[in-house]
């Protein structure tokens, strides 16, 4: 059907650093397009991407159940991974009080940047056959990029921020994310068939460079807690240097 590369992407090779080259470039148009936007625009602009990756996130489930799974359950793309946050966040964000805004605006400017650097740089879940899905991956990061831009143009010029409360936002998110993990473990018993939201499944040693080492040696639990760890302290020193006027 020709939705297929002739020889699959592969980790630091043409496709990617190309890739990166656009995100640079794509960054920093962004960033000065944001640069005299007031709050009222920047927080319909990212409502309007929370929109747009949602109905890309639907295309790419019946992409993958058609054309990746050969119509046959497989959860490993469920939507509920920490970069997938970023659309329900966005989504959200008009709809709810200042205080859960701001929660909400920290961690699409820290979490969610965070998650999309990392995914752009290491991105062997998304160097795939599949044109579509390969693209797919790529534009979406790009636009986790832009939304997280705008959130910190908008929160440096909020006061009454508490990063804290984008923790218990972060911690709510990965307890739904295990018992994803836990339930669908029970019903498929297929490390091939059940999703590993947030890295963090309690049953296989996560896939994750450098931390597959710690889960081996020391134990999933541990790495768990120290993944989930260094995710927030990172997160925080990108809310340090990013989003206050320091």
């Amino acid at each position: 059907m020709g939705i297929t590369f002739n020889k699959t992407p592969v980790l630091f090779g043409s496709f990617h650093i190309c890739a990166l080259l656009l995100c640079v470039l794509f960054s920093y148009l962004v960033y000065q397009f944001c640069k005299d936007k007031d709050e009222t625009y920047l927080i319909r602009a990212i409502h309007k991407c929370g929109i747009f990756m949602l109905a890309m996130e639907v295309v790419k489930q019946i992409f993958c159940y058609y054309y990746v799974f050969d119509q046959k359950i497989n959860l490993w793309f469920f939507p509920w991974q920490l970069c997938s946050m970023c659309m329900y966040c966005s989504f959200l964000l008009p709809f709810v009080n200042r205080r859960i805004q701001n929660s909400l605006l920290i961690f699409l400017a820290t979490y969610s940047l965070l998650a999309a650097i990392i995914a752009l740089a290491v991105p062997a879940d998304m160097l795939r056959p599949q044109i579509y899905l390969t693209c797919y991956s790529f534009l979406y990061h790009f636009l986790m990029i832009a939304v997280s831009i705008a959130s910190i143009r908008i929160i440096r010029n909020r006061k009454d921020l508490i990063f804290s409360d984008s923790i218990i936002l972060f911690l709510l998110m990965a307890v739904i994310a295990e018992l994803i993990n836990i339930i669908c473990h029970q019903i498929f018993h297929d490390i091939h068939v059940e999703p590993d939201m947030f890295y963090i499944t309690p049953y296989y040693p996560t896939t994750q460079p450098i931390f597959n080492t710690i889960a081996v040696r020391f134990g999933i639990f541990t790495e768990v807690i120290i993944y989930l760890g260094i995710i927030i302290a990172v997160s925080y020193l990108i809310y340090r240097l990013l989003c206050k006027k320091i």
